[in-house]
């Protein structure tokens, strides 16, 4: 018997909302490749998302397109803790922001900037 190499799916979903508003965003800037999707070690909790507009690609990144024109970048390491995450524009009071739905999540801080992963993930 052998070994197969067996290569998961990764999946990203981002709502009408988002994607017109990072439109929006690579409309203004004509010099962006894209948007940037990412974690960064931070908080309480342990990890905040990272979003950027992409100048140059890094060498780690991986691009997926969402609604057939975005393109969206985010590096190996973040990758698996996002995976299968819903990327919305939400107002929230009188702000409007990114959110973010991601089954990897296991809990947020109380002031919502950080949260924890699942160990599976």
């Amino acid at each position: 018997m052998s070994a197969q190499t067996f290569t998961p799916e990764v999946g990203l979903r981002i709502t009408d909302a988002a994607a017109e508003h990072i439109r929006k965003q690579l409309r203004q800037h004509p010099d962006a490749q894209g948007f940037r999707l990412g974690l960064k070690a931070s908080g309480c909790s342990g990890f905040k998302y990272i979003v950027d507009l992409v100048k140059t690609p890094s060498d780690d990144d991986r691009k997926f397109v969402l609604a057939d024109d975005i393109p969206v970048y985010v590096d190996a390491k973040s990758l698996p803790y996002i995976n299968g995450a819903e990327i919305d524009f939400v107002k929230e009071g009188l702000n409007y922001a990114f959110k973010f739905n991601n089954p990897n999540v296991d809990s947020s801080c109380g002031c919502g900037e950080s949260f924890s992963i699942k160990e599976d993930a």
